[in-house]
């Protein structure tokens, strides 16, 4: 059998067995080889490092696709000087991921635009490359699918959607007063969760409004109780992100205006 005729047998039998990022790079593969004068085990670690590598990227396209993140951020991308009030090691830490594998929750307290948001985002993402599933959803999108799930007899199958994932990261929580339904929906899902998976919790109203939150002291109180016992609380003190960006954007804009000179009247 001739080279040619070999080679497009095996790429043929590696797009058979689904192998084809190993096809695809089989005759490149092959040149570096006998260039390197690679032994047979070089080569072949060679090919399934590509194979691997391609597969971990489809699945982590696909887990980002279904983690439904509203954008795609990571701790390399959060400024922590602007936020000195945050201690980096204590979130470095957290992206080590014991906190998901020992089932506890972290929750993010501060108020709109000092980057609760981003470090869930960033913490789910670190999940992700660890091939841990996430969901991220904001508290109103979730209370109000829920009702709507009750209202129409699926509850129960509903509630797994968010049961399901290692990690479950609930946005917004507190933007919003709660009526009965969603109160009890969403202490439902938290009693659910209680030491059988890791969330992550954002909010802008200290535990101590809750009740207020929630409608209901008591509710609150049992909530509080399954979402602190195994925790991290990371409280967030400083200026909005957001705020800073429009100030920036008013002095640049005002710099611009102070040196463009006045048009001369014809």
């Amino acid at each position: 059998m001739s080279e040619a005729l070999l080679l497009a047998k095996t790429e043929e039998s590696l797009l058979e067995l689904g192998l084809k990022k190993a096809a695809s790079i089989l005759p490149a593969s092959l040149e570096w080889a006998a260039g390197k004068q690679a032994t047979y085990v070089e080569f072949l670690s060679r090919l399934l490092e590509a194979e691997t590598e391609e597969r971990f990227n489809r699945y982590l396209h696909t887990r980002l696709s279904l983690a439904h993140f509203p954008y795609h951020k990571t701790l390399a991308d959060f400024d922590f000087t602007f936020q000195p009030s945050i201690d980096e090691r204590q979130i470095r830490e957290l992206a080590q991921l014991s906190f998901v594998e020992e089932r506890n929750n972290v929750i993010l307290l501060g108020p709109p635009g000092v980057g609760k948001t981003h470090l869930a985002v960033a913490l789910g993402m670190e999940a992700l490359q660890n091939r841990m599933s996430v969901y991220f959803v904001t508290m109103q999108r979730l209370v109000a699918d829920l009702r709507k799930a009750h209202q129409e007899g699926r509850l129960e199958k509903r509630l797994k959607v968010y049961i399901q994932p290692k990690l479950l990261i609930c946005d917004e929580v507190g933007y919003l007063p709660l009526d009965a339904l969603d109160a009890a929906n969403f202490f439902r899902l938290v009693s659910e969760r209680y030491e059988q998976g890791a969330m992550i919790i954002t909010s802008n109203t200290s535990f101590t409004n809750w009740g207020a939150m929630f409608g209901d002291q008591v509710l609150a109180s049992a909530l509080l109780d399954r979402l602190l016992h195994h925790a991290t609380t990371v409280n967030i003190r400083g200026n909005s992100y957001r705020m800073k960006a429009f100030v920036n954007c008013n002095i640049s804009t005002a710099t611009l205006t102070a040196r463009t000179p006045e048009r001369v009247s014809q």
